[in-house]
């Protein structure tokens, strides 16, 4: 019986990680609908959802989104202590086919995007109401330009801040 135990351990650890990892399995994209043809007269004027946020965009309309796969975590410091951590979670909007490139030089984005980051901490980035529209635009064009730096191409397009959180350390 003392030599059965760990086997049988071992076994109900193997089913439940399996079952665990069955239905945590990432959903299958949904396809996204196809707008209409057909355009309203007033092409030109801003539809109500159009917030004008200074995105370059391929005008054909057709981007691929490739997720970071770790968040970045940024420490905010004050007076030489730790004082506060931010975790975000970002994405990237390249062209359509540099989903690859963006995951061969990724080492080298992340590098990128973590310098702004942190740059933008020692500035007191993150103090206050650091999630107020003209903070984040302003965070996400440095983001946005170190990654074309970091790619040494125009291949990206925006930086997409996906998540953002600050926890007070006090």
């Amino acid at each position: 019986m003392k030599k059965l135990l760990p086997v049988l351990l071992v076994v109900f650890g193997l089913i439940g990680g399996a079952t665990a990892g069955w239905f945590m399995r990432p959903a299958a994209e949904a396809a996204v609908p196809e707008e209409p043809d057909d355009q309203s007269e007033n092409d030109n004027e801003p539809d109500a959802g159009d917030y004008g946020g200074g995105y370059d965009e391929d005008p054909s309309g057709e981007m691929d989104y490739v997720k970071l796969n770790n968040q970045f975590i940024v420490p905010v410091v004050n007076d030489g202590d730790v004082s506060a951590l931010v975790v975000m979670s970002l994405s990237l909007e390249v062209k359509v086919g540099g989903r690859e490139a963006v995951y061969t030089r990724e080492p080298k984005i992340r590098d990128a995007l973590l310098s702004v980051l942190f740059q933008h901490a020692n500035a007191g980035g993150f103090n206050g109401t650091f999630t107020a529209t003209r903070n984040l635009e302003v965070l996400r064009n440095m983001l946005t330009e170190a990654t074309r730096q970091a790619m040494e191409s125009d291949l990206v397009a925006n930086v997409l801040i996906i998540d953002i959180v600050r926890q007070d350390l006090s």
